[in-house]
């Protein structure tokens, strides 16, 4: 079993799936800063993601779509490599070499996502305010914050808010690890039924499609969610006052929820659905692909492109 925990093939796969994912957010960046300003700021009219860029852009300076970058990019790097780590572990530890499954696929994505979460949460609501600092809110109720960087904001929050603040989202992003388990369901599906009858390595449009539609159904499914874990990344919300934590995290999340659609409508809970689409279908496509090649030419030149890489 500590082989299996520490084998070198899980470690190509999770530093192949950084590298891929770190390159693909920093090539589509601005479509998430546009995706996160509809998110969190409700007074924002929604348009489409070239005029939202063009308006940060005129109010804001041209690198203002790029601000945030580097603490995204860490959480990031840390975030895929803890995913694809676990994931390919848990997947060859139960699998043995034997043909996987759907079902196999689903259940060790989201024990690999809980595990995520509940490493790197602290990393992603630190990125999200350092992202959304010195932004231009059409909300007034939007408080600005003065971070200095990723080690300044981690010291203010705890001092100001508390260790607790660090995992603010945390219960929606538990539930939204239904997102990187879906997604990887249908795109080991597809792979499997793109290579059934003759194992092959997939060529490169083959895998940015997959990956792309993959990517598609787990954002619009999990969409509304994923504004409601901005929202209290962010930080600028009212609690209930409930001594449960589940209850309050319960309260807060179906409060927000209904808060939104009270507001803008049903539609309004999929606000910045279309930069996010953009942005995650397009990255996730880039990032599996560059995933794949990398995994595949560092197997190979290790003398095991053959069976080690095609079991999965």
């Amino acid at each position: 079993m500590t082989s299996e925990v520490f084998s070198y093939e899980s470690l190509v796969h999770a530093v192949a799936g950084a590298a891929g994912s770190v390159t693909a957010m920093t090539v589509f960046f601005p479509l998430d800063t546009a995706r996160l300003r509809l998110q969190v700021d409700e007074n924002r009219k929604a348009k489409s993601t070239p005029a939202i860029l063009a308006d940060i852009v005129k109010e804001e300076g041209l690198l203002a779509p790029y601000r945030g970058w580097f603490p995204v990019i860490c959480s990031l790097c840390c975030s895929n490599f803890v995913y694809f780590y676990c994931f390919h572990w848990m997947k060859a530890s139960w699998v043995k070499g034997r043909q996987s499954t759907p079902s196999i696929d689903l259940i060790v994505g989201i024990a690999a996502g809980v595990i995520n979460v509940l490493l790197t949460t602290p990393l992603w609501v630190v990125n999200t305010r350092l992202k959304l600092q010195g932004s231009k809110f059409r909300n007034a109720d939007i408080r600005p914050t003065n971070y200095s960087g990723i080690l300044d904001a981690f010291e203010q929050i705890i001092c100001k808010e508390g260790v607790g603040a660090l995992w603010n989202g945390t219960f929606p992003s538990l539930l939204l690890v239904l997102n990187p388990a879906i997604q990887f369901m249908i795109y080991e599906g597809l792979k499997r039924q793109l290579r059934r009858g003759a194992p092959r390595e997939l060529s490169s449009l083959e895998v940015f499609i997959i990956g792309a539609v993959a990517k598609a159904v787990a954002t619009t499914a999990t969409y509304p969610l994923q504004t409601i874990q901005s929202i209290l990344r962010f930080g600028q919300f009212n609690t209930p006052k409930e001594k449960s934590k589940l209850l309050s995290s319960l309260k807060t999340i179906k409060g927000l929820l209904l808060n939104r659609a009270r507001k803008h409508g049903v539609l309004g809970l999929f606000k910045g659905l279309e930069a996010k689409l953009l942005q995650t279908v397009l990255t996730a496509a880039l990032m599996f692909l560059l995933y794949e090649k990398i995994a595949s030419c560092t197997f190979k030149v290790m003398g095991l492109g053959g069976p080690h890489y095609k079991k999965h």
